[in-house]
């Protein structure tokens, strides 16, 4: 079998508030890939608009339990519900919030892409 077989992208998709100083924060759509045949170790989040940022799964899963940061990606748990993921480019930072129980699905869906077809 081919591993584009046993292992096959994941795709889902959340919504995220984008964290200002305004009273109101606003929903954005995201969707989230993994692709064990291109890079089992990245995860990417796209934003409407074309802008997408790939960074460690490892970040996303050790941010869900502690503050952590590699190079231009923050992840914290922010309460007992909610998870923030802070991208910072030379321009500014980008604050989104999300439900943790998604990038928590999102996590269980990557490590079952991984999983050989014969353990499923």
């Amino acid at each position: 079998m081919s591993s584009a077989t046993e292992d096959p992208p994941v795709e889902d998709h959340a919504k995220g508030r984008i964290v200002t100083d305004a009273p109101l924060s606003r929903a954005v759509p995201v969707a989230l890939f993994y692709d064990p045949a291109s890079d089992p170790s990245a995860v990417r989040f796209a934003f409407p608009g074309g802008v997408s940022w790939t960074f460690p799964r490892a970040l996303l899963e050790s941010g869900l339990r502690a503050p952590d940061r590699r190079g231009d990606v923050g992840v914290w748990p922010c309460g007992r519900v909610q998870t923030v993921v802070e991208f910072h480019t030379a321009d500014g930072v980008a604050v989104v919030q999300f439900d943790t129980a998604v990038l928590l699905r999102f996590l269980r869906h990557t490590y079952a892409a991984g999983t050989p077809v014969s353990a499923r």
